[in-house]
């Protein structure tokens, strides 16, 4: 790796810029509550591995290149490129990409809850000032509940906000499904909260519970705009 830094300062700030981008690629946590809030929560440890590495103080812009892997806490991000930078307000902002023929691949687990989120896009973008993400380009979110396959979203883009806690997908020529247009997979939430279950019995030595009888099919929805992933379970 080639680093180039300018102080130690820059040091602290480029990876400070790394911990904030990171926030916002992962998925918003839900708001301490009043007693929660009284203790601060530790802030997990980030880490960055790249081929190179060239940071400019001036600008307060870091370039990360190849087999780019960025690990903070339970959330990975893989790319070939990680463009981090702050503007002088104060807000960061990180850009994603990879080289032709390939997505930039982002994984959330939430072990608490027994649950991961993939994405996939030709481009990751964050915005720290509107607080939102999004995966570009070939777009799929999907979520998993104790190892089975649950929600999915996709097509040219998908948008995730921390301020509405509100996933968005749009159509267009570069979606990832057939004619432009936006697909989206939704399970019941029995099943899901069946899928808990028996993961927590599991755990516990018991017995695993029957499967509920009100569990239905996946109901599949094409649409041309954009639309709200069925309840979306916060980090």
């Amino acid at each position: 790796m080639m680093i180039d830094l300018h102080s130690h300062r820059s040091t602290r700030w480029l990876l400070a810029l790394g911990l904030c981008a990171l926030l916002g690629l992962a998925q918003a946590q839900k708001k301490p509550s009043s007693t929660a809030a009284l203790a601060p929560q530790e802030e997990p440890s980030t880490m960055i591995l790249s081929d190179t590495l060239h940071f400019d103080d001036v600008k307060r812009e870091s370039t990360f290149a190849g087999n780019v892997v960025m690990t903070r806490g339970f959330m990975t991000m893989n790319a070939d490129t990680l463009q981090l930078r702050e503007d002088a307000e104060g807000f960061q902002y990180g850009t994603g990409t990879v080289k032709a023929g390939k997505r930039v691949f982002i994984r959330q687990a939430r072990p608490e809850v027994y649950e991961v989120l993939e994405g996939v896009g030709v481009r990751a973008e964050y915005n720290g000032k509107s607080e939102t993400f999004d995966l570009i380009g070939q777009a799929v979110v999907t979520r998993y509940i104790c190892g089975q396959h649950f929600d999915t979203v996709s097509g040219e883009r998908v948008r995730y906000s921390q301020k509405t806690d509100v996933y968005e997908a749009f159509s267009g020529p570069d979606s990832a499904n057939t004619g432009g247009r936006v697909r989206s997979v939704a399970q019941p939430r029995a099943r899901a909260d069946a899928a808990v279950a028996e993961c927590k019995a599991k755990e516990a030595g018991l017995p695993v519970p029957p499967p509920s009888p009100t569990a239905a099919k996946p109901a599949v929805t094409p649409a041309a705009g954009s639309r709200r992933q069925p309840a979306p379970a916060r980090p």
